[in-house]
């Protein structure tokens, strides 16, 4: 008995140093390079200490046009893409269920029914041969077998790899919906920019259409001038020409703005139709003053700054699930259920009962290429996230700015087109006055009326780069999904 205690206890010695042996050899996982995101910045938009933000406001209250509201509402109801991207949440959110599912314990029921013959000079077999079961009663051949069972598995998640998967799977559903809102930020101003579009495209056709009636009634004077001797054929020619080339631009105003309304259109989520809009009004809308707030609140309102931050989060979190495929792994199994040939057997207990209880410490040692490179590819993925964030902070910055400085030199350059065109528009009239009286070429008439069509047109886009800067510093800021 004393010798049997001596053998034992080296052996436990080597199961003891070899378990030590595993420990030590699993766990040392490669030390691969850390970057931490920096995005110190400018604290302020050109010295502005204003913390007042237009991107808390909602879109309801930014945009006041009915219609244009009207089209928003009906966008975010019916947009494909934004449909599309709804139901990427959804696959997001099944994907958090399963991660969580893995570290819970696994319960399978099983039943099964089978056959088995085996030859009579088998091991099995003889003994088939030989054993008698109950008085007399030989093994049925060929041999049933019936089971029901139930089956649970666990993996005891030591290194928290399961959970870091899971949690990592929560923050990129949540980026998901970071990037559901960056998608209603996009698609608002697009809708706003196209309708602000369509309206001015209104207007220039009205100012079109009112130039050539002006152009038709000074070439019916060149006419008469002709008559009168006064001027050649070659004055007449010209001023026909420049009336049928704004007839000509007028059409192709016209298919501009048949293509604003269907690209509105494609946004709402609608086949072809005409888009109700007040465009009367065009020329009286000012754009709203916006204040920018401070840059540092680019990272509560901007969705695309917190969607990567959100993937940035779960990229770390990958990185410690593959890190943990390093250390062993532990695997709890247990089953219990009923087992015999026949069925009026199956329910006899303890007879027919079968259980069993394990448990597995599985670590890898040799050969661990795979985890080695799964490891590597998580950190680069960390550290794109990292570059990825820090980019989107950046590009939010410049947006931002360069929106502002768009608004302030718009709204200096709209002074000076209006104040062209009040003069352009007065010179028509002297020049024309002067034609008549001979103290003027017919070119000089000729030109004005050109020169005052194109700075009609021009101060009309002026107008509708404004509401369009208006609307992409409130983007910008971050305004347009609550």
């Amino acid at each position: 008995m004393n010798k049997m205690v001596s053998m034992s206890r080296p052996t436990n010695l080597i199961a003891s140093a070899f378990l030590l042996a595993l420990l030590s050899l699993s766990s040392c996982a490669p030390s691969l390079k850390v970057r931490e995101a920096t995005i110190s910045g400018p604290t302020t938009y050109a010295g502005s200490t204003d913390s007042t933000d237009a991107a808390a406001v909602n879109w309801q209250q930014f945009f006041t046009d009915p219609s244009l509201r009207t089209l928003i509402d009906t966008a975010l109801a019916n947009n494909q893409e934004l449909n599309i991207t709804l139901q990427e949440i959804a696959i997001a959110r099944n994907e958090v269920r399963a991660r969580k599912g893995e570290y819970l314990p696994f319960l399978d029921l099983v039943a099964g029914a089978g056959v088995d013959k085996v030859g009579e000079y088998t091991r099995n077999g003889a003994v088939e041969r030989n054993l008698e079961i109950d008085h007399d009663t030989e093994f049925p051949e060929p041999l049933p077998d019936l089971m029901v069972t139930a089956r649970a598995s666990w993996e005891l998640d030591v290194w928290s790899k399961l959970r870091n998967a899971k949690k990592a799977a929560a923050m990129r559903y949540l980026a998901t919906v970071e990037g559901r809102n960056f998608m209603v930020t996009n698609l608002v101003a697009e809708i706003a920019n196209s309708y602000y579009e369509l309206m001015a495209l209104d207007n220039q056709l009205e100012i079109l259409r009112s130039n050539i009636a002006i152009q038709q009634d000074a070439l019916e004077i060149v006419k008469l001038e002709k008559q009168a001797a006064k001027v050649t054929e070659l004055a007449v020619r010209r001023f026909e020409a420049e009336v049928l080339k704004n007839r000509s631009l007028q059409f192709n105003i016209e298919q501009r703005i048949v293509e604003t309304e269907n690209r509105i259109n494609f946004l709402v989520g609608r086949y072809p139709q005409p888009v109700s809009r007040s465009s009367q009004a065009f020329s009286a809308l000012v754009p709203d003053t916006l204040y920018a707030g401070l840059p540092a609140q680019l990272l509560i309102y901007r969705p695309d700054i917190r969607q990567a931050e959100l993937e940035l989060a779960a990229a770390k979190l990958d990185v410690r699930s593959a890190r943990a495929n390093f250390y062993p792994s532990v695997r709890l199994t247990a089953g219990v259920g009923l087992n015999a040939f026949d069925a009026t057997h199956l329910i006899q207990t303890p007879q027919s009962l079968l259980y069993s209880v394990a448990g597995d410490l599985l670590a890898p040692l040799i050969n661990r290429n795979a985890i080695k490179a799964a490891y590597a590819n998580a950190n680069a993925r960390q550290l794109q996230a990292v570059y990825d964030y820090e980019r989107t902070v950046l590009n939010a910055y410049v947006e931002v700015v360069n929106q502002l400085s768009n608004i302030s030199n718009l709204s200096r350059s709209y002074d000076l087109r209006q104040q062209q065109v009040d003069a352009l528009s007065s010179s028509i009239t002297i020049s024309t006055n002067l034609f008549r009286s001979a103290r003027a070429d017919y070119m000089e008439v000729l030109l004005t009326q050109r020169d005052a069509l194109e700075s009609r047109f021009e101060l009309v886009e002026t107008r509708k780069q404004q509401m369009n800067a208006m609307v992409n510093v409130y983007q910008a800021l971050g305004g347009g999904w609550r």
